[in-house]
């Protein structure tokens, strides 16, 4: 639903992560479809669009920086899209804002604290203006406070901006946090509620190698 943050739990190899790249059209349905904003993924010709609707943020911020300076990374998307230099110039400052980043925009990403480049990685792609994106195990490679960073980035874009979160997580208390926490096991669906719901059925998660957060 369009404004609401999602949590996608299951154990290793249960799909998570090839449902979420399904979402952007890195991956085709080899059976069945995927309509992104009633777009057909399958549809070469949208792709573009459909990359536009949707921005992955993935486990290794390392992987997704490009650029040598904070605000040249930010602004390779928009560049990409063809965006004129004044309009990614004000796309780039609000971006680096939204994530409080802003103060460190002429440093070198290769400086940064791993939350802070897993936040210049999600500065990059709402400087994009998606509709939704997808955090696949944002937080996986990341200290606690790294951690703590990137969850309270990216509530405060859901709440602000109203943009719909799709966290791929393994850590219980991230998935506690969203509107909605889907399970996935074997490449299925088996779980699908609210996170009170989830959560009360202990020993079902514990059956899939889950648990319920510690609080």
């Amino acid at each position: 639903e369009e404004g609401s943050v999602y949590g996608f739990l299951g154990p290793n190899g249960s799909g998570k992560s090839t449902m979420a790249k399904h979402f952007n059209a890195i991956l085709l349905p080899s059976g069945g479809k995927v309509y992104v904003c009633g777009i057909d993924t399958a549809d070469e010709e949208k792709i573009f669009e459909i990359r536009k609707q949707v921005g992955m943020v993935f486990q290794n911020p390392d992987n997704q920086i490009v650029a040598t300076v904070v605000e040249e990374d930010v602004a390779f998307g928009p560049e990409n899209l063809g965006i004129e230099p004044q309009e990614i110039r004000k796309r780039v400052d609000k971006s680096l804002e939204a994530v409080d980043m802003i103060d460190f925009a002429k440093n070198a990403p290769h400086n940064l604290s791993g939350g802070q480049k897993q936040r210049v990685a999600i500065a990059g792609i709402i400087a994009m203006k998606p509709s939704c994106i997808v955090l696949d195990e944002p937080t996986a490679m990341l200290d606690p406070s790294g951690r703590r960073e990137v969850l309270e980035t990216v509530r405060r874009l859901n709440r602000e901006s109203g943009i719909t979160i799709v966290l791929i997580t393994h850590y219980m208390d991230e998935a506690a946090m969203a509107d909605r926490v889907i399970v996935m096991n074997e490449g299925k669906i088996c779980m699908d509620d609210a996170p009170a719901g989830i959560f009360l059925q202990r020993d079902r998660l514990l059956e899939l190698g889950l648990d319920v957060p510690q609080v």
